[in-house]
């Protein structure tokens, strides 16, 4: 058996939906994929040779070991829905997309996983996308108390390129717009993700918690740029409130524009950079290596682009659906890795 899941990159709505807000996501042509024999024990064995490591645990008991340990809270939570498993197995994992880099690598693992595990349980069914979703959310976020949103497992579970609203509940709207080639450049750069969720996130809750003191029903969802001045903000909570705000609204244009007869490729590229603007400027998730290769990438011409994920470090991306290859060799030039990438299926399983 072998199971495969897409990487995904943020297009609209970056450091924006564990606030509640929405986020245009797109799977990526980058996959993870698990390949998969049977055992006559109990021994979990997962290998990864990307990486030269192996993982191994039985199945009867297994603790955690680390604050990302996914395979296993994977299974806790698989069997927590009801799935049974009496044998062992092993297991080959590789991926394609760039490690800790702000590309849902751990989340398209943690999907293939628990795709994975709903076609080996002794009890094994087929299970809906958003359903494998909502299990690997469980097991990633809400098992561990990660500051992170749903948009990671959504846009990898369910492919393509989709908007997703997590509040007042989950709604998902799959769109169908062609938009061609883009280039993911990774800066090679580590980055602390918790670290930076968890700033940009405790900060502006802060700042909520704040200006609910004056008004109860104020949230991010309703408030408008002009409204922030009644709230006697410091400059540092105006900036980072101003930049949420303008994020939200850039998301809707988007979000008007992929849905056009037509779309401007030159304008929606230009969407893009305006959102990566406020990034680096009031949420301060930029490095000056992502500002190069972004520079680079549009003197190359590409439409736009943005840094991709946490920030940091980690990944940009251009928007250039008529000249990739140029713009890829142009991020090569100032020392990224650089991959042409395209929208593409969510998680799929191949029987052999």
């Amino acid at each position: 058996m072998e199971i495969s899941t897409p990487g995904r990159v943020c297009l609209f709505g970056e450091h924006q939906d564990y606030l509640g807000l929405p986020v245009l996501a797109m799977a990526i042509s980058l996959r993870s994929v698990i390949k998969s024999a049977p055992r006559n024990d109990s021994l979990v064995i997962i290998r990864k040779p990307d990486i030269g490591e192996t993982e191994k645990f039985d199945l009867n008991n297994f603790k955690y070991s680390s604050s990302k340990d996914y395979f296993k809270s994977g299974l806790k939570v698989c069997k927590r829905f009801g799935f049974k498993f009496s044998k062992g197995f092993e297991c080959d994992l590789r991926s394609k997309i760039p490690i800790k880099a702000g590309t849902s690598s751990s989340s398209s693992i943690l999907v293939t996983w628990i795709h994975f595990l709903s076609q080996i349980a002794d009890n094994a069914k087929k299970l809906d996308r958003n359903k494998i979703a909502e299990l690997a959310y469980r097991a990633e976020v809400i098992e561990f108390n990660f500051p992170g949103g749903m948009m990671d497992q959504y846009s990898t579970s369910l492919g393509g390129l989709i908007y997703l609203e997590s509040k007042p509940k989950i709604s998902i709207e799959q769109i169908d717009t062609n938009l061609g080639a883009f280039v993911l450049g990774d800066s090679l750069e580590q980055k602390d993700t918790i670290g930076i969720l968890s700033r940009c996130r405790d900060s502006r809750i802060s700042i909520l918690n704040k200006m609910k003191e004056l008004n109860p029903q104020i949230n991010f969802q309703i408030i408008s740029l002009d409204q922030i001045d009644e709230y006697n903000l410091t400059a540092d909570e105006n900036a980072l409130l101003s930049g949420t705000v303008k994020n939200r609204d850039l998301l809707f244009e988007a979000k008007k524009e992929l849905n056009k007869p037509k779309l401007d490729q030159e304008f929606f590229g230009g969407l893009l950079s305006k959102h990566h603007s406020i990034l680096r400027d009031d949420l301060r998730i930029s490095t000056p290596k992502i500002e190069l290769m972004l520079k680079s990438a549009l003197e190359a011409g590409a439409y736009g682009g943005k840094i991709n994920g946490s920030g940091g470090g980690g990944c940009m991306f251009a928007y250039c659906p008529n000249n990739p290859e140029e713009v890829r060799d142009a991020i090569n030039n100032v020392g990224g890795r650089a991959h042409i990438v395209y929208a593409d299926d969510g998680t799929t399983i191949n029987t052999k």
